[in-house]
């Protein structure tokens, strides 16, 4: 049995972000016309305005855990994107982006104190517990989708079968889709 690997977890949330990423965009490119846009029950008003939530979102904190400097500009316009296909595809880079920050993550990286650019100050805090926020903030608006799919022409989609090995027969969709194979998700 290998040594315990503190930041292993970061990693396997990293890749359950990204297919989860691509089974939804994908669930969502199969809706109507209009139903992208459509008003709905929600946090935020439509699937459109919460996808682009959670994208500028990771951008402002996927830029911070890089050491980047992009800060409140990530959220200068609410829906950067009018279609799918573009907002997929600039989410899919940052989800790529992430990934590759949480692959190279050492224990003494995820204790790395970022630096946040928040409106008129920095907030400071660790690398994990960045991470831990951002998976979160991930998680709960990606459910929210979920939600709003159900009062539209798409299916929502199965979002918690990814990482398990037992689940590998759910996943070869998205893994084909990232041009991953079943090792990448065991490292």
């Amino acid at each position: 049995m290998s040594a315990f690997d503190p930041v292993r977890g970061f990693r396997k949330l990293a890749y359950n972000n990204a297919l989860a990423t691509v089974r939804l965009h994908r669930a969502c490119a199969s809706l109507r016309p209009g139903e992208f846009e459509a008003k709905r029950v929600s946090f935020f008003p439509s699937i459109k305005a919460t996808l682009s939530h959670i994208l500028t979102v990771d951008w402002f904190y996927v830029d911070a855990l890089e050491g980047g400097t992009l800060g409140l500009k990530a959220f200068e316009l609410d829906e950067p994107y009018d279609r799918l296909d573009e907002l997929s595809r600039e989410q899919a880079e940052v989800d790529r982006r992430l990934v590759a920050f949480c692959e190279r993550l050492t224990p003494e990286g995820a204790t790395r104190i970022v630096d946040i650019q928040r409106t008129g100050r920095i907030q400071r805090e660790r690398a994990d517990d960045v991470l831990n926020h951002l998976f979160q903030h991930q998680t709960h608006h990606r459910g929210q989708v979920h939600a709003m799919l159900s009062g539209t022409s798409a299916a929502p989609p199965q979002l918690d079968e990814f990482i398990v090995a037992d689940d590998a027969r759910f996943r070869g969709e998205e893994l084909a889709a990232l041009n991953w194979d079943e090792m990448t998700l065991m490292r």
